[in-house]
């Protein structure tokens, strides 16, 4: 068992590297640094979702007594996602990066993104009663 965490823990880790890898190539290589912006956007985005599971107040006897609070947390994550993939798109429509950066930069996003909604999925604690 603490191997495939071990080795799921590895291959995470690499694919970070890449997703980061590939935003920082496509500000470095054309020197136009907007595109690190994504980074911080898809960092940001587990943590509304995050954020709001835990203020939710799950109750045994109440039927649906935090929904709000998490639909309010999903709706902010999709945001920030929304956010880092159009704003790469917005910003080479308008000629302030290049094409080729756009694509490197949504790609390493998303990479990141995906890392980081795996490691909770993957090393999430179930609670017992």
């Amino acid at each position: 068992m603490a191997l495939a965490g071990l080795k799921t823990i590895i291959a995470l880790s690499f694919v970070l590297a890449i997703g980061f890898l590939l935003v920082i190539l496509s500000a470095a290589l054309w020197k136009n640094y907007l595109t690190l912006l994504v980074v911080l956007t898809y960092v940001v985005a587990p943590l509304p979702n995050w954020l709001c599971g835990r203020a939710a107040n799950y109750d045994d006897f109440v039927d649906g007594g935090g929904a709000g609070v998490v639909d309010l947390g999903r709706f902010l994550t999709g945001f920030f996602v929304v956010t880092g993939i159009a704003m790469p798109a917005l910003f080479a429509h308008c000629g302030l990066i290049n094409s080729a950066a756009m694509v490197m930069s949504i790609i390493g996003g998303l990479l990141i993104y995906g890392t980081i909604i795996s490691f909770t999925m993957f090393f999430q604690e179930e609670e017992e009663f």
